[in-house]
């Protein structure tokens, strides 16, 4: 089935749901995956790419049998049949255009569970978004996923993973990335609406020399929700580079923010910085930044912070003729800093719109 005449048989309300977590439905893509629960519904690349479900490409291609579980053991599927995304960007190839995926917890109290496997060879680039949520009337469910991904010799992947779930979600993704020599590996997660419980805290592999990762996390805890998130990088070849920065804002629910930096030998550099931001006592957030030397040639270093709204910030912003709301709209927006961060227009709405709510609360 085309893909506009899938997209047809959506509703209007999870139309917007695929939008608030980046999935342009009108816009040019150079290709697309979309899965609701268990059910892989479209799929289609362009030259140079391969987009399939997971068990097609092990059917299509006995080698992927070999990338399944070399990560992530404890995880690999033992069902050849287990649903989730498979994709290749060739050899040398740019694709100019974004890739979109999105998963999705179709039904009240559904259970999704995928294994998923992206392999950039070398010299690739791509810029990938991950839009990952339930429907319009789903309240309560459970996401777990297993991603494992390879990036190649000299290529470069820019990953924009958004989720946005209902209030009584359970999700549970686990990840690991492998970058190999002068590899760059950008990762950017956004969670506005929270969940009722999500834990995530992938591992990022700098196995060749020269590989860089940078990634940016902004959360956002409404009352009711518990976000444990976090990252773990590994710098094992000498002038590797990883820079993380986390953003978590609490309206009334619990944000642990962790970031690992692991310098394993000699020649590496890292930098870790976790700030959380409380706009009511009702809230919670906790920063775990940690630091590992296994030699003394290398530098690795981390900054945290948590506190409330400065009410001198504020009060100076008063007296410049800012209503207090602004006030606040102005001190959330340069505190959440996502401008940084490439985001879909839809997205970019939705945070002005979190912006707006958290202000008129405070």
């Amino acid at each position: 089935m085309a893909e506009r005449a899938w997209l047809n048989l959506l509703p209007p309300e999870d139309r917007a749901c695929l939008s608030r977590v980046g999935i342009d439905l009108e816009g040019e893509r150079a290709g697309t995956y979309l899965q609701v629960d268990q059910n892989p519904l479209f799929f289609a690349g362009v030259e140079g790419l391969d987009i399939l479900s997971l068990p097609q490409a092990r059917e299509a291609y006995p080698w992927v049998d070999g990338y399944v579980g070399r990560l992530l053991p404890q995880a690999r599927p033992l069902d050849p049949r287990t649903p989730g995304y498979f994709i290749r960007v060739g050899r040398g190839m740019k694709i100019d255009r974004p890739v979109q995926v999105s998963l999705i917890i179709g039904r009240e109290g559904g259970r999704q569970e995928v294994h998923n496997v992206i392999i950039l060879e070398e010299g690739a680039s791509l810029n990938l978004i991950i839009g990952c949520t339930s429907g319009a009337c789903v309240r309560r469910g459970i996401h777990l996923s297993s991603t494992e991904t390879f990036v190649g010799r000299r290529a470069r992947l820019h990953l924009t993973m958004i989720h946005h779930w209902g209030p009584e979600v359970e999700v549970y993704p686990q990840g690991a990335t492998w970058v190999e020599e002068q590899g760059a590996y950008m990762y950017d997660y956004v969670c506005l609406s929270g969940a009722r419980k999500l834990v995530t805290n992938p591992q990022v592999l700098l196995a060749g020399e020269g590989g860089i990762m940078r990634s940016q996390t902004v959360l956002v805890s409404p009352p009711g929700s518990s976000l444990d998130v976090g990252s773990q990088v590994y710098l094992r070849a000498s002038g590797t580079r990883a820079e993380m920065v986390s953003r978590a804002l609490t309206t009334g629910g619990e944000v642990v923010s962790r970031g690992l930096l692991a310098g394993e030998v000699s020649g590496v550099r890292g930098h870790l910085e976790c700030h959380g931001l409380l706009l009511t006592p009702q809230g919670r957030v906790l920063a775990v930044p940690e630091l590992e030397a296994k030699t003394s040639q290398v530098e690795l270093s981390h900054e945290a912070a948590v506190g409330q709204v400065e009410e001198e910030a504020i009060e100076y912003l008063l007296a410049r003729g800012f209503p207090r709301q602004e006030a606040v709209s102005i001190i959330v927006r340069g505190f959440l800093n996502v401008g940084r961060v490439d985001l879909p227009p839809a997205l970019k709405e939705e945070i002005d719109r979190v912006i707006r709510l958290t202000a008129e609360a405070h």
